[in-house]
């Protein structure tokens, strides 16, 4: 045998659901099993879900996924499965089973533990330190498990230097701009310096914050790119791997004989016999699959259409609602939720003042038109006008500002929380992360909210993303005059963005070299920009991190969004 069949089940697991992504796990070995599949693998921790955070605290949990195992070996008969779960000795690892036949013939424990970014599993796991590889027939299978194969020199190198053919990787890998054409061409260069074939499945869907993008991918020994799943899409990655022109490759590249007497680790490396002769499975004719890629921003709005679907549906909600305001903030937000959700599920509504423009309330209007949702407006004038009489006595004296303005943010978050509150909807808030980076936003207002959809979206991303909106139909959604008005929060007369902000193509630019690259206040005056504006910016994004721990959750889109990635003191005298 030189040939074999693996199979890639790209699925949508939701964190603690066994039963769930116990039965999404057989299906897809079931689903594998029919075409002919030799191996079926699924992705890291598909069976808890990822990541399951303090659950692996609780040894019910471990438990529980122990069970579930159990009930995958007994599904796994005439294939060989591979499955990510929580394995439990004397501690507990982040783990692939390796399943024959309805045996479990052996377990990789994770040997690089990622602690950066999004990531803490040294919270967690203990570190493997062994890298074994299974024998199918005549073919050498190395199997590790997502951050191993990040590393040159680690497993996938062993194993590779132990004789493995074949190595199959299953990650849990989370979204952010552009990061699949970076692991694309990683994986595609482990492969050819270690004359492997390659085997990469992947994780889809929404948990939290974090989204993942699937994109799994089997790759040949020379970095060619055989088959690719689907962008965030459960799909079944299928490819025939020669095992023959892997040796053939071999035999042509003498350094690694070198390589195999300089890596006395290798020695160590255990060899697990799977099965002695291949399963004799009918091998149905498979189509080759490559989708295309997409640009960023239609990859981008699809991150982030299939964050708000998992979170509002694996959360147990049926509908949002959103507050409209005519600008592009609340009407990209919308886009998306109808994208997300469908537009029955979807309520928006229009809390117009005394400084609401005729202008927001045309557009507003035309935009749920447009998305076909549910549409009410509720004026807050009436409201706004009692709460500064009420307040008149303790604001003797002092000059209308900035929290008159805010008591309009915060009587139209108390709204649609009273709608959430009593039809069960989940509020979606609309800020971006240009604005909430610098604190231009209102605490208890129009911070309120279930889930922050653009939270981690730059402003003059959100701009490309409703030019996107519009190009990708039949006729624009977005009205126009959305887009090419200057922005207002609309909290006092004639008021836009631009008297409290820098242009926000100058503003992104400064945070990307601030919050993204962490460059001092200095440097990036260095690259050019104002002093007065630059230093402004770092005061406001070091001062306002109080008001971003209080915000709710949101997708993440950059590599270092707040929270999760970027964890900053409040309190805190270092600045700049």
């Amino acid at each position: 045998m030189t040939t074999i069949r693996i199979a890639l089940a790209q699925i949508n697991p939701t964190v603690g659901d066994f039963a769930g992504n116990t039965a999404k796990i057989i299906a897809d070995i079931e689903r594998a099993r029919a075409i002919g599949a030799d191996i079926v693998a699924v992705p890291e921790l598909a069976l808890t879900g990822y990541p399951p955070e303090d659950l692996l605290l609780k040894p019910q949990f471990i438990a529980a996924n122990l069970k579930a195992l159990d009930q995958i070996i007994a599904a796994s008969t005439g294939i060989v499965s591979i499955v990510g779960f929580v394995d439990r000795t004397t501690d507990i690892y982040n783990a692939a089973a390796v399943i024959c036949d309805g045996r479990l013939k052996g377990v990789y424990h994770k040997n690089f533990l990622p602690n950066y970014s999004v990531f803490d599993e040294y919270r967690y796991f203990d570190a493997g330190r062994s890298a074994p590889i299974f024998a199918y027939g005549d073919v050498l299978i190395g199997v590790n498990v997502c951050e191993d194969i990040w590393y040159p020199g680690g497993p996938t190198q062993a194993q590779a230097l132990a004789g493995a053919q074949v190595i199959i990787n299953i990650s849990s890998s989370p979204y952010h701009a552009g990061k699949g054409r970076d692991r694309e061409r990683m994986l595609a260069t482990r492969a050819e310096d270690n004359a492997v074939a390659l085997a990469y499945v992947n994780l889809v869907g929404g948990q939290d914050e974090l989204v993942f993008d699937g994109q799994s991918l089997i790759i040949d020994e020379r970095g060619h790119i055989i088959a690719r799943g689907k962008l965030f899409e459960e799909d079944l990655i299928v490819a025939d791997i020669n095992a023959e022109r892997v040796f053939k490759e071999r035999l042509h590249d003498p350094r690694r004989r070198q390589e195999r007497i300089d890596m006395t680790e290798v020695a160590g490396v255990d060899r697990i016999e799977l099965r002695k002769l291949p399963f004799e499975n009918q091998k149905p004719r498979i189509e080759r699959q490559q989708p295309g890629r997409a640009a960023l921003p239609e990859e981008v709005y699809q991150a982030l259409v299939v964050g708000v679907r998992d979170y509002v549906r694996k959360n147990g909600f049926r509908s949002v609602v959103i507050g409209l305001s005519g600008g592009i903030d609340s009407a990209l937000t919308a886009c998306i939720a109808v994208d997300a959700l469908g537009a029955e599920h979807v309520t928006c509504v229009f809390m117009p003042t005394r400084y609401s423009s005729n202008e927001s309330a045309r557009d507003a209007e035309q935009l749920a038109r447009n998305l076909g949702v549910a549409y009410h407006i509720i004026p807050i004038e009436d409201t706004f006008k009692q709460y500064l009489k009420m307040l008149e006595p303790a604001f003797a004296g002092a000059p209308m500002g900035v929290a008159e303005e805010n008591i309009q943010a915060r009587v139209r978050g108390n709204i649609l929380m009273a709608l959430s509150n009593k039809f069960g909807a989940l509020v979606l808030s609309t800020g971006n992360k240009s604005e909430t980076s610098v604190g231009y936003c209102t605490l208890y207002g129009d911070m309120a909210g279930g889930f922050a959809v653009i939270k981690d979206v730059p402003k003059t991303l959100v701009y490309e993303l409703s030019e996107y909106v519009n190009r990708r139909g039949a006729r624009p959604i977005i009205p126009d005059f959305i887009i090419t008005r200057p922005p207002s929060a609309e909290l006092r007369e004639n008021q836009t963005d631009q008297d409290s902000l820098p242009p926000y193509d100058i503003l992104d630019a400064i945070l990307e070299l601030y919050v993204e690259q962490d460059l001092s206040a200095d440097a990036i005056i260095s690259e050019g920009f104002d002093e007065k504006t630059v230093r402004w910016v770092v005061r406001q994004v070091d001062i306002n991190e109080y008001k971003r721990r209080q915000a709710a959750p949101g997708v993440k889109i950059t590599p270092r969004a707040f929270g999760r990635d970027r964890r900053m003191p409040i309190t805190n005298k270092f600045h700049g």
